[in-house]
């Protein structure tokens, strides 16, 4: 079995939480990949339909989604896994986009997080980790 697969295991043999990182740009994702695959079951996307076809196969904890992608808007990708798949928890990653649309993201896609680039490793970790919880059930 290979370690990033979604149903790796942990060293107390509990499978790893399976996260969903989409993302157009090839050394973002190896980055994100690389950072979290010991923590979590990761599983890349270069677009959002080839994130739909993962998501339909698997089921994913955490989805995290560029917005702006060749092909497909991550944002409209976002609110239709939210529809589809409601316990899933969805975080947005954007370049650049207005307050007012930050806003509408949130509530049409019911973000979880949302984060403008650079994204901090760690504080995308953080709300994985949370992401994973509320998925579970087991957050208040």
């Amino acid at each position: 079995m290979r370690p990033d697969s979604p149903t790796a295991k942990t060293g107390s043999d509990e499978p790893k939480p399976a996260v969903l990182f989409v993302e157009d740009d090839k050394a973002l994702r190896e980055m994100w990949h690389a950072a979290f695959e010991a923590e979590f079951a990761v599983s890349t996307a270069a677009s959002a339909r080839d994130a739909e076809f993962q998501m339909h196969k698997q089921e994913f904890k955490v989805v995290v989604s560029d917005h702006l992608m060749p092909g497909g808007n991550g944002l409209g990708f976002l609110v239709r896994m939210r529809e589809e798949y409601p316990r899933t928890q969805r975080i947005l990653v954007t370049g650049f986009m207005k307050p007012e649309m930050l806003l509408r993201a949130v509530n049409e896609a019911g973000l979880l997080r949302y984060f403008v680039k650079p994204v901090n490793v760690g504080e995308l970790g953080k709300a994985i980790r949370e992401g994973v919880r509320i998925a579970d059930g087991s957050a208040v």
